[in-house]
Order: C-alpha cells, then sequence, then structure tokens
C-alpha cells in the first residue's frame, strides 16, 4: 500500500528526471496511465489507490572515449513503497554478456543498499551507471564472480504481459505490424480493432519493450499501456515462458461488429473472452466497469 507521502515523493522525482531529461532517446515513461493514477492519488484525498507502478527508461551514454557509441538502457519501476524500498533497475547493453549484465547489476543494487535506502536514488542510480558501467564490458571476471556467474543458468528472467489501449485501431497496414512484430519477436495475445482498440502481448520481458517501443512510434490520436504484469522466471526455459502464457499465438479477434461504421465491437464478448483466458479483471481495468 501506498501513502500519499511516498507518492508526492515520486511525482516531485518523475518531473526532476522529465526536466532533466526532456528528449525520448534520455527519458520516457512507459506507463503514462500510472503517473495519472499517481498524481491524481496525490491531489484527491478519495481517489482509490495507483493500480500499478511505475514504469520508465533512462538511457545513459557514459563519458567513455574510446567507445563513444556505448549506450546503456535503465529499466526502472517506482514500487509503491518507494522511496521506502529501493527502486526496481536492471540495467541493459548489447555490449554486455549475460555474465557482464548479472555483475553489473548486482554491483549497482549492493550500491543502493549502502548508499541511498529510503531516499530517492534514481539520479544517483544513473550516476552510478554513467560512471562504472562501461568498465564492465571488458572486464575479466575473477575467480570468485566467475563461480557466481557460472550460475547464469539460473538468472532471473522476466516474462511481461502489456495491455495496450488505443483511442482507435483501423488502419489495415498498423495492424498487419502488430501481428507481424508480435510473430517476429515471439510474442502471443490478441489485437481487437475498432474504437476502442485493446491490445495484449506477452512474452519476454525485453521482446514485449521492443514491440511497445515500435507501436508507440506510429501516429496514433491516443495510445497507452493500461496495465502491465511482470512475473521472474527462475531460469527463464522454454518450458517455464510457455507455462506463463495465457495466448498460443497472437491472432486479431473481432467481436460482432456494429456501430454506424461498423467499429465498435461486442464488449460483452470481449469480457466471455477475457473471462476464458483467465483475465477477466483486465475489463473493469480498460471500461471502468465490470462485466458480465
Amino acid at each position: 500500500m501506498i501513502n500519499r507521502e511516498e507518492a508526492e515523493i515520486q511525482i516531485s522525482e518523475l518531473d526532476l528526471l522529465s526536466s532533466m531529461f526532456p528528449y525520448e532517446e534520455e527519458f520516457i515513461v512507459t506507463d503514462q496511465l500510472a503517473v495519472a493514477e499517481l498524481k491524481h492519488y496525490v491531489e484527491n484525498e478519495s481517489a482509490e489507490m495507483p493500480s500499478s507502478k511505475v514504469h520508465f527508461i533512462l538511457n545513459v551514454k557514459p563519458e567513455v572515449s574510446k567507445a563513444p557509441m556505448v549506450k546503456f538502457s535503465m529499466a526502472c519501476a517506482l514500487p509503491f513503497k518507494y522511496p521506502a524500498v529501493l527502486p526496481e533497475i536492471t540495467v541493459r547493453s548489447s555490449l554486455l554478456s549475460r555474465s557482464q549484465q548479472l555483475h553489473l547489476n548486482s554491483d549497482l543494487k549492493a550500491y543502493l543498499m549502502q548508499n541511498c535506502s529510503g531516499e530517492p536514488c534514481v539520479l544517483s542510480a544513473r550516476e552510478w551507471v554513467k560512471d562504472h558501467a562501461a568498465a564492465y564490458i571488458d572486464k575479466e571476471l575473477s575467480s570468485s564472480s566467475v563461480t557466481t556467474s557460472n550460475a547464469t543458468q539460473s538468472e532471473v528472467i522476466m516474462f511481461t504481459r502489456l495491455w495496450i489501449y488505443s483511442h482507435h485501431i483501423y488502419n489495415k497496414q498498423k495492424r498487419k505490424n502488430i501481428i507481424d512484430w508480435a510473430k517476429e519477436l515471439s510474442l502471443s495475445g490478441f489485437c481487437m480493432p475498432g474504437k476502442p482498440g485493446v491490445v495484449c502481448v506477452e512474452g519476454l520481458q525485453s521482446n514485449c519493450e521492443e514491440f511497445w517501443s515500435r507501436v508507440r512510434r506510429l501516429t496514433w490520436k491516443r495510445i497507452l499501456i493500461r496495465h502491465r504484469e511482470d512475473v521472474s522466471l527462475e531460469g527463464g526455459g522454454h518450458a517455464e515462458i510457455e507455462k506463463q502464457r495465457k495466448f498460443s499465438t497472437l491472432e486479431e479477434k473481432c467481436f460482432d461488429a456494429h456501430g454506424a461504421r461498423g467499429n465498435h465491437m461486442d464488449l460483452g464478448q470481449l469480457y466471455r473472452f477475457l473471462e476464458e483466458k483467465g483475465c477477466a479483471d483486465i475489463f473493469q481495468m480498460y471500461f471502468g466497469i465490470e462485466g458480465h
């Protein structure tokens, strides 16, 4: 449970990050609805608690002369109790091996636990990454580290499910992109075109984030992540990933289109479809009413 003081601190830190890093290539909030809910909770005493954590990405370019093109991505989530608890931060780079990435993230967490407990610390984490992360690309792991990294088979892999809301989805090319990109990235789920448009994708977190990065760059009247689910998988094997899926593939679903332009779907059928997949609670998150 989040209290208003913690929520106010989170909003203040997000505002600071937004002012310091105004460009999308530096700072991207991946769930604007979560931020809107958090602000509403702070500003209205009768407001309900936010339904999901704020997720955002900070991209960091370390000042390393020998590697000017190196970039690190910090995928961040603020737990409801933050800053009383540490933020959830995973640093990635295409130039890092799995062992190096595991080592870097372990050291970052140790730094935050020692220096930032109970205080807003996303900026401190970013500075640490800027100053130290590049060294991990070429770092030869010590024998003790090698022992640890031999356990990379049990490295925590994240399975993610994104529930995306769009004001409408009509364009045939966009609909084709959604299906083609999901197939390319081994994502399952469904796409309901019309007004409103609903897209669900599930699979490896990195693939879901790549899918969202592509989709959000298309031209939309309005599109946002309404809800996201993240599950950590020990080892991340194929069987473990498949076990988490609620959908076998990604397909377009139309539910008795009606209306003057034939662009409104039967939401009762959508609810029953979600209920069959064990996702009935999502309906209220999308439409603010209980399905039946």
